[in-house]
């Protein structure tokens, strides 16, 4: 059972990357997502969450309008995609899969976005 993370890198200011968070051992579709961050010296915060059948999402007010967050059940897969990515949101972000249903929850190893000219 794990949860991987891709799509991290060095951007521009103003540029965009899209995560993904892939899932195996287990099914996608009866947990809620979250894509959370951590930058360095301080705590992890929740960025973007959606719900196991994608019909509600939740963001940060300091990602509102640029971030969206998206699954596809089929391929056991949660996106973040990030526009206009400002120096302030460089973080390790990681995903995060919780489901009531089945009273667990998963964390993947984080993946590294980096803003900088």
């Amino acid at each position: 059972v794990q949860l991987v993370e891709s799509g991290g890198g060095l951007v521009q200011p103003g540029g965009s990357l899209r995560l993904s968070c892939a899932a195996s051992g287990f099914t996608l579709s009866r947990y809620d997502m979250s894509w959370n961050r951590q930058a360095p010296g301080k705590e992890r915060e929740l960025v973007a969450a959606i719900s196991s059948a994608g019909s509600s999402t939740t963001y940060a007010d300091s990602v509102k309008g640029r971030f969206t967050i998206s699954r596809d059940n089929a391929k056991n897969t949660v996106y973040l995609q990030m526009n206009s990515l400002k120096p302030e949101d460089m973080a390790m972000y990681y995903c995060y899969a919780r489901s009531a249903y089945y009273g667990s929850e998963y964390w993947g190893k984080g993946t590294l976005v980096t803003v900088s000219s």
